[in-house]
């Protein structure tokens, strides 16, 4: 029986690696000094390359995929948080419950907003559907910027089932959250309310509009009418 290991995926993503592609990552995800993502590594791989690289090695066994997770790179950490949400979307309950319960532990190697986004709502969100919530409300109160990201992604799942209430609880928890990325996480996650009930949304930017962030408003009626957006946008609601 082939075993195959952390060390081995990274091998070859290490032969995939473009210096020309990594320098831009490095600038897009804010790596420098002060910047949300300071310090992170690129090889410089496109998502598209690795989510196929992640199909191909989503058999890994989960001891392995956290190995990967550690990785100081962060095309091998974004594979490993793919082959999770496979893993977690072919198990069973046990293996759900474990994954759920690693990725929690391991927060600080998920630490960019893409790494989140693509793993927050699968995991979280969908293990936390039929259970208690409170550990949202946690994360929610972090002092871990991608913990607090976390919080607000995972809701996408609830979102997804037409279910908004933790959504907009969390939403009014962040209302004044002073970093420009959960800004963008929740009114992001307003629009998606807003796609799917507008009059949800709008009771819930109404009485907030004048002292929600100016980004996290903008996102938020993104799809609203342009009349209505210029109301929103000028406080006359």
């Amino acid at each position: 029986m082939i075993v195959i290991t952390a060390a081995e995926i990274q091998t070859k993503l290490k032969r995939l690696g473009n210096r020309d592609v990594a320098a831009v990552s490095q600038r897009f995800f804010k790596t420098g000094p002060g910047e949300y993502g300071e310090g992170d590594l690129f090889r410089g791989i496109r998502v598209p390359a690795l989510k196929t690289i992640a199909r191909e090695y989503q058999k890994l066994s989960l001891a392995e995929t956290f190995r990967l997770l550690h990785s100081t790179y962060h095309e091998d950490r974004l594979v490993a948080l793919l082959i999770l949400v496979r893993s977690f979307a072919n198990g069973d309950d046990t293996t759900k419950a474990k994954i759920y319960r690693l990725y929690l532990k391991h927060t600080r190697f998920i630490n960019s907003w893409d790494l989140v986004d693509s793993s927050a709502p699968q995991i979280v969100g969908g293990f936390l559907w039929d259970k208690d919530r409170k550990l949202l409300y946690s994360l929610a109160r972090s002092q871990s910027l991608w913990e607090r990201r976390i919080a607000v992604l995972a809701t996408f799942h609830f979102i997804k089932h037409g279910e908004f209430a933790e959504t907009l609880k969390i939403a009014r928890m962040l209302l004044t959250d002073r970093h420009d990325l959960i800004h963008k996480a929740v009114g992001w996650m307003l629009r998606e309310v807003g796609k799917r009930d507008q009059t949800v949304a709008e009771n819930f930017l109404r009485n907030r509009c004048r002292r929600m962030p100016r980004t996290m408003l903008r996102y938020a009626i993104e799809r609203f009418p342009e009349s209505k957006r210029r109301q929103y946008l000028s406080g006359n609601i």
